[in-house]
């Protein structure tokens, strides 16, 4: 497992390949929603790289947490990074493991598969089981996955001044393709 971590750290990707039954992603999406009640915040990015290697059915997904884009203002991106994610101490959320369920890729389909693992966010490794769909067509298989994540789990504090515009809960939605050989 560690393997396929550092491989995902050290290869540069710039398509979406195959190799034996090891599958990449180099663009995937990682969106997150805080909707608490008097602020909305939104963020995405499409850095997400990832691994499932299927003969081991075990997987290791990264991004980088400043490539996310959006948020209400240019300030709120600067406390995004700053103050809650320190993302120069912490400079990227991982996730890490096997899939519970077999994923069969001899046919087209959609499918829900479970997968456990470690989720690293702020330093923090949570073990988590996370469901995904996949989608098989023409040779393409598309992950997502919605879930959600407590900050405080994380370590991720709440100034008391901004408690009503950051939600203790944020939601995480993940799109992932990978191209099938």
């Amino acid at each position: 497992m560690k393997f396929l971590l550092l491989f995902l750290l050290i290869i540069p990707f710039t398509t979406l390949t195959a190799i034996a039954q090891k599958l990449f992603s180099s663009n995937g999406r990682v969106e997150f929603i805080s909707d608490a009640p008097l602020e909305k915040i939104k963020a995405v990015t499409n850095s997400l790289r990832g691994v499932i290697d299927i003969n081991k059915q075990e997987f290791a997904f990264t991004v980088d947490i400043k490539t996310f884009k959006g948020f209400n203002s240019p300030l709120q991106k600067d406390h995004f990074n700053e103050n809650y994610m320190e993302s120069s101490i912490y400079p990227k959320a991982t996730y890490t493991g096997k899939l519970i369920d077999k994923v069969d890729l001899s046919k087209d389909g959609r499918f829900t598969a479970r997968s456990k693992g470690w989720l690293n966010i702020h330093g923090v490794a949570q073990e988590r089981i996370i469901k995904s769909v996949f989608e098989i067509k023409d040779k393409k298989l598309t992950m997502t996955s919605n879930f959600n994540i407590l900050l405080q789990e994380y370590n991720i504090n709440i100034p008391i001044i901004v408690h009503q515009k950051i939600a203790e809960e944020i939601d995480i939605n993940v799109i992932s393709e990978f191209i099938i050989k």
